[in-house]
């Protein structure tokens, strides 16, 4: 199965970062990650763009995670410090575009999914998106500090314990009664509508978004609280390494609580 590709393109000031992997529903590999740091490590030098869109190639999911078959050679606690570690400075590379960020979610957006949608600055998805992060059910391992701000600044305490702790999945419908979607938009009509909020965006004034952005950002971080003892409990864990071996097996894992 292919690696993915992540791929920046600019049409005057609005850029496109595109996840294309659709055949793994565009699952992340290391190298897509690499991408997604790269893309934004150009755009952030670029002051001719105004406005980015994130999006997945095929129409059938944005991201549906990071591909666990990469887990396998996880074998010591550390190894889950370090990749959270690498996450965040792939995610906050992204969060801290200067520029508006627009996610354009069709279908799937799960686990690394869902964090990269949270750190866009803007939302929208067709009727039928899931969002989730099921690791509770699935991995058995868990989010940085910094990834459960994020949820719990998109879609609130509650349902972001919810949907954790039940291992469900948020339907678009209930993204947007939650604040973290702006839009529901007909399949039909989703580039149209992704063109007229461009449109709008490029339009403002880009000092006081990237300001605002900024200012915002800073009050979602400030005074978090070092989490790397729940990070190493997790992936140090019989049941993370038990979850990683169930779901490559494709078979239920059997929880030990070790």
């Amino acid at each position: 199965m292919s690696d993915g590709t992540v791929h920046l393109s600019r049409n005057g000031n609005v850029a496109t970062i595109l996840f294309d992997r659709p055949q793994a529903r565009n699952a992340m590999t290391w190298g897509m990650y690499e991408g997604l740091a790269a893309a934004c490590a150009d755009l952030a030098k670029d002051d001719s763009i105004r406005v980015t869109v994130l999006r997945g190639a095929g129409g059938k999911a944005f991201i549906a995670g990071t591909d666990i078959a990469q887990f396998l050679e996880f074998s010591r606690s550390e190894q889950g410090s370090e990749y959270e570690e690498k996450m965040e400075r792939y995610l906050s590379a992204l969060e801290s575009l200067p520029m508006p960020t627009l996610a354009v979610v069709e279908g799937w957006a799960i686990g690394g999914g869902m964090a990269i949608a949270a750190c866009c600055d803007l939302r929208i998805a067709t009727p039928g998106t899931k969002f989730g992060v099921p690791i509770a059910r699935t991995l058995g391992n868990c989010l940085s500090v910094a990834n459960y701000a994020r949820l719990v600044a998109g879609i609130g305490a509650a349902r972001t314990k919810r949907m954790m702790l039940m291992a469900e999945n948020v339907a678009a419908e209930d993204a947007l009664a939650a604040g973290f979607l702006m839009e529901v938009v007909d399949p039909a009509a989703l580039d149209e509508r992704v063109a007229a909020i461009c449109a709008q965006l490029a339009a403002n004034a880009p000092v006081t978004m990237r300001v605002t952005k900024e200012a915002i950002r800073r009050l979602q971080h400030a005074g978090l609280p070092d989490g790397d003892d729940l990070v190493r409990a997790a992936y140090g864990s019989e049941d993370f390494r038990e979850g990683v071996r169930a779901f490559v097996e494709k078979r239920p894992p059997q929880w030990k609580g070790k």
